[in-house]
């Protein structure tokens, strides 16, 4: 059976930390940040982690 590839698109976005868990950015930070307020701002750049039930999905995808 030949080697599972990596997705590309996908491990450009996540990254796999020590422990295991998947760090991912907070979604809905790319553009129209200026109507959202600055608390909000402030909190999505500190990132966020991968809900359990998209952990597995998501692990396959990066070929671990």
């Amino acid at each position: 059976m030949p080697k599972m590839k990596t997705h590309k698109g996908t491990a450009k976005v996540c990254k796999v930390r020590p422990g295991g868990t998947i760090k991912i950015g907070t979604p809905g930070t790319r553009h129209n940040t200026g109507k959202k307020n600055a608390a909000s701002n402030r909190k999505s750049r500190k990132g966020s982690l991968l809900s359990q039930s998209d952990y597995k999905r998501i692990k396959t995808n990066l070929g671990k």
